[in-house]
């Protein structure tokens, strides 16, 4: 089984790091793929002020995707 970890930085500072435990057996391209759409859903990417994935509830940013 494989573990999404989402690595979000929130704009007063705090550092959070949700992990999403996949069900299925999944491989690593597979994981990527989901934690996208993950990210997709969660944020929205802006050019301005700085580029970045911003969340969609305006209290910070995607800063990482990985998985374990």
């Amino acid at each position: 089984m494989k573990t999404l970890v989402i690595l979000i930085l929130l704009f007063d500072g705090t550092f959070l790091k949700q992990n999403i435990i996949l069900p299925a057996p999944t491989e690593v391209h597979d994981c990527l793929n989901y934690g996208e759409m993950f990210k997709e859903t969660i944020s929205t990417y802006r050019k301005e002020p700085y580029q970045g994935w911003y969340l969609n509830n305006g209290r910070g940013i995607i800063f990482g995707i990985m998985c374990e």
